[in-house]
C-alpha cells in the first residue's frame, strides 16, 4: 500500500482527430518529449475510472455550480481485475481556485471497494497511507456515497524533457455507464466524444511554456471546459454540452 500527491493546474482542449495526430507527432518527433511508461510501443492505454456520489448527486452537482473549492472521489484502474488483488488508485480530487489537488492511496481493488461501499478501513501500518485514509473515511463520513458511474478511455500521455512536471496527454474513446458500475464487469458504454474529437490536457505546476503557448496560438487551439463526469451527468439530466463542431459555428458566429 502507498500514496502519492499530486499539486497542479489542468488545461483541457477539445480538439480534432488530425490536430491530435499533428500535434503527438511534434511533441514527439520535434520537441522530443518523452512517451508515459505505460504508451509501450507509442500505443494507446486504457484508464478505467469509478466516480462516487450519493443519491442526490451532489458531488457533481456542486462541481458543476463551479465553486472555488471542490472534490470528488474516485477509483482508478489499469487494467480491469480479475481477482480483485489488482492494484488501484483510490483518489481524492480537490480543485482550489483552479489548483488542482490529487492525493491517491494505493490498494487492492477489493480493498478498495469494501472501504468506500461498507466502511471496511484497509488495515496499514503504514503513518503515510493512514493519514490519506483518515482523509478519505472523512469525506465518506460527511457523504454516503456509492459507485455511480463508470467512465473509461484510452490514453497517450508524455511529459517534456526538459520540464518534466509538463505532462501532456490526449483521450479518445471515452465511454461512460451507469450499469455494471464495477471494473470487473469490462468495459462498455455510450461515448461522450463525438466521432473524430480527441480531448487533449495540459498538466503543469506554475505556468505552460511560452513555445507551447505560442503552438496553440498559432493553431488556433483554445481552451475549454470538459469535464467527463460533468458531462456524463449533463447527458444524464438531458442536456447536451459543447462539441468540436458547437465551438466552431460559436467562433464564426463571433466573427460576423
Amino acid at each position: 500500500m502507498a500514496i502519492f500527491t499530486f499539486e497542479r493546474y489542468e488545461k483541457k482542449y477539445l480538439i480534432s482527430e488530425e490536430q491530435a495526430a499533428e500535434l503527438i507527432d511534434f511533441f514527439v518527433n520535434e520537441r522530443g518529449m518523452k512517451l508515459d511508461k505505460y504508451c509501450v510501443g507509442g500505443k494507446v492505454y486504457g484508464i478505467y475510472n469509478i466516480y462516487f456520489d450519493d443519491d442526490e448527486n451532489s458531488v457533481i452537482n456542486n462541481s458543476l455550480s463551479k465553486p472555488k473549492y471542490k472534490e470528488k472521489l474516485r477509483l482508478r484502474g489499469y487494467s480491469f481485475p480479475e481477482t480483485g488483488e489488482e492494484t488501484v488508485f483510490l483518489e481524492l480530487k480537490r480543485k482550489i481556485r483552479g489548483i488542482v489537488t490529487k492525493r491517491r492511496a494505493i490498494l487492492p481493488y477489493n480493498a478498495a471497494m469494501a472501504f468506500v461501499c461498507e466502511g471496511v478501513r484497509p488495515a496499514s501500518d503504514d503513518y503515510s497511507l493512514n493519514r490519506m485514509l483518515d482523509e478519505i473515511e472523512y469525506f465518506l463520513n460527511r457523504k454516503k456515497v456509492s459507485p455511480k458511474v463508470f467512465i473509461s478511455y484510452e490514453r497517450i500521455a508524455m511529459t517534456d524533457r526538459l520540464d518534466p512536471s509538463l505532462r501532456i496527454t490526449f483521450d479518445n474513446n471515452i465511454l461512460s455507464r451507469r450499469y455494471d458500475v464495477d471494473l470487473s464487469k469490462g468495459g462498455g458504454g455510450e461515448p461522450l466524444l463525438n466521432p473524430g474529437e480527441r480531448l487533449m490536457e495540459i498538466k503543469f505546476i506554475h505556468a505552460p511554456p511560452k513555445w507551447l503557448c505560442d503552438l496553440l496560438t498559432q493553431k488556433k487551439i483554445f481552451m475549454t471546459h470538459f469535464s467527463k463526469y460533468g458531462n456524463e451527468y449533463s447527458r444524464l439530466r438531458g442536456r447536451e454540452f459543447l462539441h468540436l463542431d458547437d465551438r466552431g459555428r460559436i467562433e464564426r458566429k463571433l466573427l460576423k
